[in-house]
Formats: C-alpha cells, structure tokens, sequence
C-alpha cells in the first residue's frame, strides 16, 4: 500500500521521465526566479514595479540615428519580459545564457512586456 507522500514522489518522478528537455528547463528557471523571490513574467501586468529572475536568450543592439538601444530578452520559466536600455550600444555582462535580476516599471510595447533601463544583479555564471 503507498501513502500520499510516496504517490506524490513517484508522480514527480515520472513526470521529469516524461516531460521535454524545455519543460524541464522552464520548471527550474520558475524554482529559481521564486527562491530569488520574484515575480513571475506570467504574472506581471502593465505599471507594476517587479524584481523579475531568469536567463537572457537574446541580446540585440538596435542602432538608431537618433538613440541607439541594448535590448535584451529575459526568460523566466512563464513567459518573456524585454529589457530595453535606451542609450547604450554594449553592457559588459549582458549576453545571451547569462542569469540575471532585473528590476522596473513594466510597460506594453506591440503587445509584449518591457522594462525601460532596468536596475539589474548580474547573478555568477553557472
């Protein structure tokens, strides 16, 4: 006969035997983001100020006449949030793969979430 503690062992077991490689990556990207004690992308909504936790996947220079920006997608398990700073053409640290925490005001732009010149703590590479 099993206990509850031993089914609930045994469904977790089989769920990482069964799940993808990404879903395995974005359940622990969702574990981390919540012991750095931030808030999930999934759950941010225009004007809020949140402390967002996870991986760059991309990092994109967008030169412009006018005003250059670095922009650069942070992943955290949920959903994507666009980190945009404005002015800048290169931020040592900020590449794609590193783990980061950023923090700001988020805004809509074409339907996504962006932070303008977030506050950011590169975390140490893994």
């Amino acid at each position: 006969m099993m206990t509850d503690e031993s089914r609930v062992s045994l469904r977790r077991i089989l769920q990482r035997l069964t799940a993808s490689e990404a879903e395995i990556d974005a359940q622990e990207l969702r574990q981390e983001s919540a012991e750095c004690g931030g808030v999930l992308a999934q759950q941010c909504s225009r004007g809020q100020v949140v402390s967002i936790a996870g991986r760059l996947r991309t990092v994109v220079y967008t030169p412009r006449t006018n005003l250059p920006t670095l922009e650069a997608d942070l992943y955290d398990g949920s959903d994507v949030v666009t980190l945009v700073w404005l002015g800048r053409r290169h931020i040592s640290g900020i590449e794609p793969g590193r783990h980061l925490t950023a923090r700001g005001r988020v805004a809509m732009r074409d339907d996504r979430k962006v932070i303008y010149n977030p506050y950011y703590e590169l975390d140490s590479p893994k």
